[in-house]
């Protein structure tokens, strides 16, 4: 691996990269790709626009603020003067960056990379034991928080001393603001960046236990950019962009910052981000890119009658598996069909998808153009279609942990084992099945949780469910479903037999999960996704 020389003086990242031949196979040329060895992301998303021209056009838009790309460019440049003059910022020092998807959020996020700084933004619903974690495992001694999220920051310095710094900002007279103010701060040079520096590390969510940290480069930033958003996504600089992923998670730091930056268009960032949040913010602001998850699609089909929402026009689903009956009533309601798409934090955005007019209800879709992807066996042997098997991906980003053994596991042969069960039908279309450690063996049959449960919630009475394989003595697992019912409706033993019928009238009878819990709420992750460990805990008698 020939790596270009770094800008970086503190080189805790580079260091702490895999070692080579342990890296997945990375092809920019493959993909029509070529970036300059000398890169600082921020200056191709922001400042170019500025200094050609675009200036006046609206970057932010907020509920009481709109900031034109030269406002937006004024701040970052504000936040890096006091990172470098103020709070002792060299690059290649690691920042921890905790707040909601704030304007100010955004500054900082932009302002630490293009002072040559490495972000390592953390979701804004983690508590104090949770940010111990990444503290730690990157070494991070300066932090920018929020001031309405200061208590757990502070609790979790308490265990890490070597979090050095804390400063708020948010608020009028809050520590960062006061600095920004200080004449002669208008303007920062860009740091002289190699393309294949550290600019972020982006922890996983912890779906399957301990966080892993993804490290990605100053190209990555673009890469997700000139493929995905600019050939399945085909926005435009007019549109405006929404969502409700935090800039924490990498579907949202694409979804509602980059791919909007990289074009010139807006992003909208509302102060709330609830489903029927965004829809008033859609209403109100004339929002026509979206990027959300399934269950807020869902929360909102109800809620659509007498709304105006004409402005959209791209819709995108992620983070977790669409199910069809969701994609259906969508369609239904608003005439638009949602995007589905496969991403992962290690590969930091979408890489299988497909354009509008090449969807195909149910299928994920089809490799973004500049990847590869296969389906594998348990050996790394790739099986005919219409065999399920393990997703194998490669192309012009790839998985890099950081200083961690499971890199091993992720990355084989040069290509990133994603981790989920998929068949590619005949056309190339790839159709997910299953997390590979969510597929349920019972008697021999290999069931998918997520097919259950789809089935489970295209009935009426079902708002979210889970399902996971419960131990049996008879059957090895059985199919067991965790179902949060509509309001008013009673998880009784009629409730429990009319799901089971519904499932059998629709699905393979041996599919029909033999036991049901009513819960109220579902065990989610700090960016909302299922956290179906913790359900398979429950089922084991362990939760």
């Amino acid at each position: 691996m020939n790596f270009l020389r770094s800008g970086h003086i503190d080189s805790f990242a580079r260091d702490n990269l895999p070692p080579p031949e342990q890296w997945p196979a990375i092809d920019l040329a493959g993909a029509g790709l070529r970036y300059p060895e000398r890169l600082n992301a921020v200056s191709v998303l922001v400042d170019e626009h500025v200094a050609q021209g675009r200036g006046d056009r609206p970057a932010i838009i907020g509920d009481h603020l709109t900031w034109s790309y030269r406002d937006l460019a004024e701040r970052i440049d504000r936040i890096a003067n006091v990172l470098t003059r103020d709070l002792g910022l060299v690059p290649g020092h690691r920042v921890l960056l905790r707040a909601a998807n704030t304007p100010m959020m955004v500054a900082a996020y932009l302002a630490v990379i293009k002072a040559g700084g490495v972000v390592v933004a953390t979701m804004p619903m983690l508590r104090a034991g949770e940010l111990v974690y990444p503290l730690r495992k990157a070494r991070i001694a300066l932090a920018l928080c929020d001031h309405r999220l200061l208590a757990d920051l502070e609790g979790a310095q308490r265990q890490v001393p070597e979090l050095a710094r804390i400063v708020a900002f948010g608020a009028e007279g809050s520590e960062l603001e006061t600095l920004m103010a200080q004449p002669g701060y208008e303007r920062f040079e860009a740091v002289d960046t190699a393309s294949d520096d550290v600019c972020l590390i982006g922890f996983t969510s912890g779906t399957t236990g301990e966080p892993k940290g993804t490290m990605h480069f100053q190209r990555d930033l673009l890469v997700i950019c000139d493929t995905y958003a600019a050939k399945v996504l085909k926005a435009s600089p007019g549109d405006r962009f929404i969502g409700s992923a935090p800039l924490a998670f990498t579907f949202g730091l694409g979804g509602i910052v980059l791919f909007p930056f990289r074009i010139g268009a807006a992003a909208v960032l509302p102060d709330r981000t609830a489903p029927a949040d965004l829809l008033d913010a859609i209403e109100r602001h004339k929002a026509s890119v979206i990027f959300t998850a399934p269950t807020a699609y869902r929360a909102v089909l109800d809620k659509l009658a007498g709304r105006d929402i004409s402005s959209l026009r791209i819709c995108v689903s992620a983070g977790e598996t669409l199910p069809k009956p969701v994609f259906d009533a969508w369609l239904a309601k608003t005439g638009l069909k949602l995007m589905d798409g496969i991403g992962a934090t290690e590969m930091l955005h979408i890489f299988i998808a497909a354009p509008q007019e090449a969807i195909r209800p149910g299928a994920t879709g089809l490799p973004v153009p500049g990847y590869e992807a296969k389906i594998i066996d348990a050996e790394g042997g790739e099986v005919p279609d219409g065999t399920p098997g393990r997703l194998a991906v490669r192309g012009p980003i790839g998985c890099r942990y950081l200083a961690d053994a499971r890199q091993r596991a992720y990355v084989q042969n040069g290509w990133n084992v994603t981790g989920d069960t998929y068949i590619r039908d005949r056309d190339g279309y790839f159709w997910y099945q299953a997390r590979s450690d969510d597929m349920i063996v019972s008697s021999g049959y290999n069931i998918a949780g997520p097919e259950v449960e789809a089935c489970l919630l295209a009935h009426p009475d079902v708002m979210e469910c889970g399902v996971v394989g419960a131990p049996c003595p008879e059957r090895g697992h059985i199919v067991k479903a965790y179902v949060v019912l509509r309001e008013g409706v009673a998880g009784d033993a009629a409730m429990l037999k009319t799901l089971q019928d519904h499932v059998k009238a629709s699905i393979a009878p041996y599919k029909y999960p033999r036991a049901i819990d009513f819960v109220t709420a579902l065990p989610k992750t700090a960016s909302g996704k299922l956290q179906r460990f913790a359900l398979r805990q429950m089922a084991q008698g362990e939760g």
